[in-house]
């Protein structure tokens, strides 16, 4: 009989990932510039405090009902890629594709790019800077990130904790100072409850709820490096919940301490609420720290995607559906340096476009609508998959599910009523990587069906 030669396993993706380290993914990435940013409008549309404070809590819930529902999934598939590796074992592959491609190839690099840019913005309070000057920066921070997660996890894992810890530290202080401090008053915070009742602020508490959802965005970071993480069945949904949690109470403490120091009329006429509320208890040393704060939090949620948004495409490669090259494991740093150059690159090109905000407006349905699809998956992924190993069941079942996904068909809708025109070009921004799809699942399909390689007797 012939020898038949060894084949050399390729390099893998290795679990180096802690609980903290998953935990403080998706807290930075969930903080960055919208909680300096977001009250403004939230006090524009609920003059009231207890209102203004109330869709802060409520859509934390909302969000932790997310959470909840991914928790389960990612303890039942930890894998590579997060929702993809969830859409793809319940509805099937084009489903996973589908939200693969608008994820890689738009959602994420646009975040990047967007986020890149506020840091560059922000760098310009302390070194000049013009138009171009900017996207020199934000092209050059994108740069310095990706090279740092080529070089391994755990490198980007460190600088992530050390950029949350810092930026969490730096917002506590500001909440501190607000009431330690004088400058506040309580009467800033009346109206308490509004005259005339609630029913004239349905429609506003709405649209303050779609920011508010958009603010809280990023705790399910840790899933796509669910393959990365130690021990997943347990510190992946605690990382998720955990992350959740902390961003709601950061949330409705700056939103309270924020309305204690200026007050609701005074935020919504201002155009940078965090410096203006640190200048009042802080003085002009105030303004310079809220700068320093909004460009950590910025870099370390840049920082939180870039590691982990890379995952994405290579699960999609691993699983044939995407470029062989992009599920390639660099054997001395342990990651998938090509993935993340790709989606380096891309990143790049929308910066320098100035394309980003509007792609990113674009699909913000599609979003929303494969958020919808992962929690419904719990529900059929119990019928479907009964089998399956699940460390983690989503609390509240199936009540969080169904809550979850009718607040996304909320979000959904109103999307579509606010911006029909771009929800539909979001769609078929989506549906455009069909082609692509059919051309890997053909190949991947004729792969398969290759006789494998032996030796004659």
């Amino acid at each position: 009989m012939a020898a038949v030669p060894s084949r050399v396993p390729e390099p893998q993706l290795k679990r180096q990932l802690s609980l903290l380290d998953a935990t403080m993914i998706n807290v930075g990435t969930i903080i960055a510039s919208a909680i300096f940013l977001v009250p403004k409008d939230i006090a524009g549309q609920l003059p009231v405090s207890s209102l203004a404070v109330g869709v802060w809590i409520v859509g934390g819930l909302v969000s932790l009902l997310g959470a909840l529902c991914i928790a389960e999934l990612a303890a039942a598939y930890p894998e590579a890629g997060g929702q993809f590796a969830y859409l793809r074992e319940a509805y099937g592959p084009v489903w996973g594709y589908l939200y693969g491609w608008g994820s890689s190839l738009i959602i994420n690099p646009a975040s990047v790019a967007a986020i890149s840019v506020g840091f560059a913005r922000y760098l310009a309070e302390f070194v000049p800077l013009d138009g171009t000057g900017i996207k020199l920066v934000a092209v050059g921070s994108t740069v310095a990130l990706t090279v740092l997660n080529c070089l391994g996890v755990r490198l980007g894992a460190m600088t992530q904790n050390v950029l949350t810890f810092i930026k969490v530290a730096i917002v506590a202080a500001l909440i501190v100072a607000a009431f330690a401090l004088p400058g506040g008053s309580v009467s800033n915070l009346t109206p308490v409850w509004p005259q005339g009742g609630l029913g004239q602020f349905v429609g506003p508490f709405g649209v303050a709820m779609v920011a508010v959802l958009w603010a809280y965005d990023g705790w399910i970071e840790s899933t796509y490096v669910g393959s990365e993480i130690t021990n997943p069945g347990r510190n992946l949904p605690r990382s998720i919940v955990l992350s959740t949690v902390v961003a709601i109470t950061l949330y409705t403490l700056v939103m309270i301490s924020f309305t204690y120091v200026l007050s609701a009329s005074r935020m919504a006429a201002s155009d940078r609420v965090a410096a203006d509320a640190a200048r009042v208890v802080l003085g002009a040393g105030g303004a310079t720290l809220v700068a320093v704060a909004i460009l950590v939090s910025t870099l370390g949620a840049n920082n939180g995607i870039v590691l982990t948004a890379a995952r994405i495409p290579y699960a999609m490669a691993r699983g044939g559906l995407f470029f062989r090259w992009a599920g390639r494991v660099n054997p001395r740093f342990d990651t998938p340096v090509a993935a993340l150059l790709a989606q380096g690159v891309v990143a790049i090109v929308l910066t320098a476009s100035g394309t980003y905000e509007q792609l990113y407006t674009y699909v913000v349905f599609a979003s929303w609508l494969f958020y919808a699809m992962s929690c419904a998956a719990v529900i059929w992924l119990r019928r479907k998959a009964p089998q399956v190993a699940r460390p983690y069941r989503a609390w509240g079942y199936p009540v969080t599910p169904l809550v979850f996904v009718a607040f996304a068909c909320y979000v959904m809708v109103s999307t579509i009523v606010q911006s029909p025109r771009d929800s539909a070009v979001g769609v078929l921004l989506i549906a455009a990587g069909l082609p692509l799809y059919f051309y890997f699942h053909k190949r991947a399909s004729a792969v398969s069906r290759q006789p494998s390689a032996g030796g004659d007797c």
